[in-house]
């Protein structure tokens, strides 16, 4: 079951907002004067956890709608990029404010570059958030032969960075190159490659994971619309995978 976070926090913020306004300006008028000296309240229960928790709703909200949000990572599919059980933050103005709920864009601020990590919400199931990265913008031309890519006619460039053993898998690890972009990817050397060449529609993005033998992304599912965009992902600030110990070498990456 996927818990919507940001209706939880809204509908908190109604309620006790609501219940703190009636009580200001109707129901603390008819209710008898405490003394002065008097340690103890008249007021209720309700209207008490209200008067608390309305602002602690309000901060919770402004900052996970608009600045930044927790997200944990649940699968391989960003080897080695991101590890299943890191903890990241994702900037939520990085592409725009939105209307927390609804999702729309009221102050454009930029659009994803080739190269960002994006989180956003999977467009066969919107109340779920998948983590990918860009690597077709809107006109671009895509293309991928022999597990190479190709931008505009031109192949990034990939550099051998050894082998890694993952769930007995063993792993091709690469420094792939795409003019000012640097990240790492894994390629399976036993999977077969899928070849395939695409022009990225506008306000669509192509995306895929970095774990490219290992990814259910643009390529099954198809692109990622401007609306679905939740954030730039930019940083780990917990590892822990259930099971594990925590890798405390990971806080602090800052993701590529």
């Amino acid at each position: 079951m996927n818990i919507d976070f940001a209706l939880i926090l809204v509908i908190g913020s109604l309620v006790t907002g609501i219940i703190w306004l009636l009580d200001h300006f109707f129901w603390a008028k008819n209710r008898p004067a405490v003394p002065e000296d008097s340690e103890e309240t008249n007021e209720p229960i309700i209207v008490e956890y209200a008067r608390f928790l309305f602002p602690v709703f309000i901060i919770v909200l402004v900052l996970r709608g608009f600045i930044a949000e927790p997200f944990r990572i649940p699968s391989g599919s960003m080897l080695p990029t991101l590890k299943v059980g890191d903890f990241i933050l994702v900037n939520k103005f990085s592409y725009g404010l939105r209307l927390p709920v609804l999702n729309k864009k009221f102050v454009p601020i930029s659009d994803p570059k080739r190269g960002d990590v994006i989180v956003f919400r999977y467009p066969e199931n919107p109340s779920v958030d998948y983590i990918k990265r860009v690597i077709g913008v809107p006109g671009d031309e895509v293309a991928y032969y022999n597990k190479v890519l190709y931008i505009n006619g031109k192949p990034a460039k990939q550099q051998p960075d050894g082998d890694e053993m993952v769930d007995f898998y063993t792993y091709k690890r690469f420094n792939e190159e795409y003019e000012s972009i640097k990240h790492k990817i894994f390629i399976n050397p036993m999977m077969p490659a899928a070849d395939f060449v695409i022009t990225v529609p506008e306000k669509k993005y192509f995306v895929m994971g970095d774990n490219r033998d290992n990814s259910r992304d643009s390529r099954v599912w198809g692109y990622v619309p401007e609306e679905n965009l939740v954030g730039k992902a930019f940083l780990v600030w917990m590892s822990w995978h259930w099971g594990d110990w925590p890798q405390l070498s990971r806080i602090g990456t800052v993701i590529r």
